[in-house]
């Protein structure tokens, strides 16, 4: 499968924003790809998802109108800007990849991201 390797998490405060990357191998085509984050004694959350060929998006309530999901065909890379930051998105956040759309996610290693008040 090749790794996903996310970056660009941190700590900002509410209001800031961050974007994260995730970069796949080049020699691997994922049709599907999305953004899952998961806080402390919480459920995973898929907060972006997006179909790599016709970049048809979606996002979970949560964070409509706040953040934005594009993926990058040359480079394989995913990206999530997210804006408006709010100290209810901190979480471990993962880059997730299925060649078929089929719900069979190759997960990256995830990357934390902490938002103060």
């Amino acid at each position: 499968q090749g790794p996903l390797v996310e970056s660009g998490g941190g700590s900002v405060q509410a209001g800031g924003s961050l974007r994260l990357s995730c970069a796949a191998s080049i020699h691997y085509n994922y049709a599907c790809m999305a953004w899952f984050r998961q806080a402390p004694e919480q459920e995973r959350e898929r907060v972006a998802f997006i179909y790599t060929g016709n970049k048809n998006a979606y996002y979970s309530d949560s964070v409509k109108g706040r953040f934005t999901i594009s993926h990058d065909n040359t480079k394989n890379t995913l990206f999530l800007q997210m804006n408006n930051l709010e100290p209810g998105d901190t979480a471990m956040y993962s880059c997730a990849a299925d060649h078929s759309c089929n719900g069979a996610w190759f997960w990256g290693q995830g990357i934390q991201v902490t938002v103060s008040s």
